[in-house]
């Protein structure tokens, strides 16, 4: 089959988590035989800021690192229509402009592919307008990272069919390695729109300050304060770095934590968005700020750890530091979980499931192609 993937980018996923999974649900699609194809707009946010925060050998580097990923950029003029002529299967992200997602829904009635709406953000919560606007009447189907997230689509009536989908992570990229260890504490995440800033000096900057540790903070949108903070706790500040290369920089560290924006913590519980399926994936130990996890996605205690305050997270950060037995233990745990349930290749088969109950003549002929 023939798959097209509208997205804010896949070439760029600065301040973009979406592209991790992205990236890792078409690698998987190639490898069973179908079709794969990205769009993404050609004045996007997030490839325009790569290529200013790093140039435009940034895009190279995606290339270099997938090179068997397709990615076209649209704009004034761009013909969807022919874009679109061969499709089985189209999804679009919720970043996509509000007037191309309504042209794309009228395609749909024309065309006869099967049409999805991708949502992997907070803003059905927090900017609820934004998607109440939104056209999608010819959408077959909605595709909701979370459960929470798929319930209050159907509590305000958006879409005509709502499945819960969760990202998940590329473990062909996102693995275990064996890398000289380079420092005690790696953070890897955006600071963003002061969604986390109190969470992250209790969770993360406290801790590492008042446990010594040799620490790495990576990602974008720091302001001059919380770069000073940074510095002032002695915690090495990185900037940008390509998700390709987080696999290595998790392998030269002991241990991450993973902080939670608010609005999943408090308006769309079980939501953990990616990083700590791609944590586990890599086989270093996390610590967790406090979230709900109502879905059961993973198992607190076992796979990772939980901190209630700041407090408890500098006695599990100790802990994993100073015990060999728990850090090996979390790592195989961590990775078990992973392997077991949170793929690319889950969330495929997973896809294909959501396609069997809206087009079983499609589904059939995505199980022919993957024999």
């Amino acid at each position: 089959m023939r798959f097209v993937f509208y997205t804010h980018s896949l070439v760029s996923d600065w301040n973009h988590g979406n592209a991790h999974f992205l990236r890792g649900v078409m690698r998987d699609l190639l490898a069973r035989g179908h079709r794969a194809l990205a769009l993404e707009p050609s004045d996007g946010w997030s490839r325009s800021n790569l290529v200013a925060d790093q140039g435009p050998e940034a895009e190279d580097a995606f290339r270099k690192s997938f090179p068997d990923l397709r990615s076209l950029s649209y704009g004034p003029g761009f013909d969807h229509a022919a874009a679109l002529g061969d499709a089985d299967i189209v999804v679009v992200h919720e970043w996509t402009d509000p007037a191309l997602v309504a042209g794309i829904g009228r395609l749909r009635r024309e065309m006869g592919f099967l049409l999805f709406f991708h949502d992997t953000h907070h803003r059905a919560v927090s900017a609820d307008a934004d998607i109440a606007d939104l056209e999608l009447r010819d959408y077959d189907g909605i595709l909701a990272f979370g459960e929470a997230l798929r319930e209050r689509y159907l509590a305000r009536g958006w879409g005509r069919q709502v499945f819960t989908w969760h990202e998940a992570a590329d473990d062909r990229l996102f693995r275990p390695l064996d890398e000289p260890k380079e420092g005690d504490l790696v953070w890897i995440g955006n600071w963003g729109d002061g969604e986390r800033t109190a969470e992250l000096e209790e969770f993360l900057v406290g801790p590492a300050e008042a446990l010594n540790l040799a620490a790495t903070v990576r990602g974008v949108r720091y302001p001059a304060g919380a770069k000073a903070r940074l510095a002032g706790a002695g915690l090495s500040f990185g900037g940008w770095i390509a998700n390709a290369e987080v696999p290595r920089a998790f392998a030269r560290h002991r241990v991450t934590v993973h902080v939670p924006r608010r609005p999943y913590v408090e308006a769309l519980p079980g939501i953990p968005t990616i990083r700590p399926f791609e944590a586990m994936a890599c086989g270093i130990p996390l610590v967790s700020a406090p979230w709900d996890d109502t879905e059961g996605l993973f198992d607190a205690g076992t796979d990772h750890l939980v901190a209630r305050d700041g407090s408890d997270m500098r006695r599990h950060l100790r802990a994993v530091l100073s015990d060999p037995d728990l850090a090996a233990s979390l790592r195989a745990e961590g990775l078990r979980t992973i392997r077991q349930r949170h793929t690319c290749r889950h969330r495929v088969d997973e896809l294909f499931a959501i396609i069997a109950t809206l087009a079983p003549g499609r589904a059939g002929r995505a199980a022919e192609a993957a024999e």
